[in-house]
């Protein structure tokens, strides 16, 4: 899914009926935006308690700053994930050693095993990310995770997408040679 949520024009005409108190247009945005910034959070900090509060102070600096919003920049949406990413950012090099978390897994109707297997992948994964490096973790979750286009997360990360796709490639590296040795025990045994 794209970040281009709703087109720049779209996305600058709902902050700009927000900054005059149309609630309708700031739900229809949050709902558009949140749930991918938590997504993104929740994956960057490795908890979700943290990631709610980055979300929700990300969304809260979107609407105080609607009002001044100028047409021509950046997207809402690239806005808000830059935000994030900097609040994420600051919270991690607050604190160390990283919290393991990972998110609840939906009910898919698969057997016990299967579901078992899935969330010790989404937990392996998840630890994995927290040991790469946080700009190769951040390009990473944004692309692969969050499926943006890399002129987006190049916009998002203040870099070019050269660096993007450089960190995206280092960061899939690492992650491959990380999980390696997981494979079997993940119920990986071929290489499909």
């Amino acid at each position: 899914m794209p970040l281009e949520l709703r087109s720049e024009p779209e996305q600058a005409d709902l902050l700009a009926r927000v900054a005059r108190g149309d609630q309708q247009a700031a739900a229809y945005l949050t709902d558009l935006i949140a749930p991918r910034l938590l997504r993104f959070a929740a994956r960057m900090l490795g908890d979700l308690a943290e990631a709610e509060d980055v979300t929700q102070e990300a969304m809260l600096r979107l609407w105080r700053m609607a009002p001044d919003w100028q047409d021509g920049g950046a997207q809402p949406a690239t806005w808000v994930f830059r935000v994030a990413a900097n609040l994420c950012t600051d919270r991690l090099r607050r604190r160390r050693p990283v919290q393991e978390a990972s998110p609840d897994l939906p009910d898919t109707g698969r057997t016990q095993e299967a579901n078992l297997m899935e969330a010790a992948r989404v937990r392996a994964l998840e630890t994995a990310l927290q040991e790469l490096p946080e700009r190769q973790r951040q390009a990473v979750i944004l692309r692969h995770l969050e499926g943006l286009s890399n002129p987006d997360i190049a916009a998002i990360m203040m870099v070019g997408v050269e660096a993007v796709e450089s960190l995206t490639a280092r960061g899939k590296r690492n992650l491959a040679a990380i999980l390696a040795g997981q494979r079997d025990a993940l119920g990986y045994e071929d290489d499909t």
